[in-house]
C-alpha cells in the first residue's frame, strides 16, 4: 500500500447500488468491454464502460446490481461518455463484480 488517505477522503466517494438494465457490446474500445447502463434509483441513470466481457455475457449482466462510483466527472472512451465507475476484483484480466449479497434499493450508499 503506498498511499494512506483519512476518512475524510473516503467520505468524499460516492459508492451506490444500481442495477444494469442495459448492456450493449462496445466494439470502439481499445480493450473488449461493454458499455453499461445503471439505473440508481431516485439518482437516476447513470452509462458505463466495463472491462468485464471475461467472465459475463451481455443476458448474465442484465438485473444485476453492482457497487459503482458515482461522483468521479464524465470520462470519454471512444464515442461513449463514461458517467460513473463500476466495481471490481482484479484478477489478471478478469474483473469479478463486486455486488451486494442481497437484493437492496437501488442508489443504496456502500460505506
Amino acid at each position: 500500500m503506498n498511499n494512506t488517505i483519512t476518512f475524510e477522503d473516503f467520505a468524499k466517494v460516492d459508492l451506490r447500488v444500481g442495477t444494469i438494465i442495459e448492456v450493449n457490446d462496445f466494439p470502439e474500445a481499445r480493450n473488449p468491454a461493454y458499455q453499461l447502463t445503471i439505473d440508481f434509483g431516485d439518482l437516476g441513470i447513470k452509462k458505463s464502460s466495463a472491462q468485464i466481457t471475461t467472465l459475463y455475457k451481455k443476458e448474465d449482466l442484465l438485473q444485476r446490481q453492482i457497487v459503482a462510483v458515482i461522483n468521479f466527472p464524465k470520462k470519454q472512451i471512444a464515442k461513449f461518455m463514461s458517467e460513473c465507475l463500476v466495481l471490481g476484483a482484479v484478477n489478471g484480466k478478469d474483473v469479478i463484480l463486486l455486488n451486494p449479497e442481497n437484493k437492496v434499493k437501488n442508489g443504496s450508499l456502500v460505506a
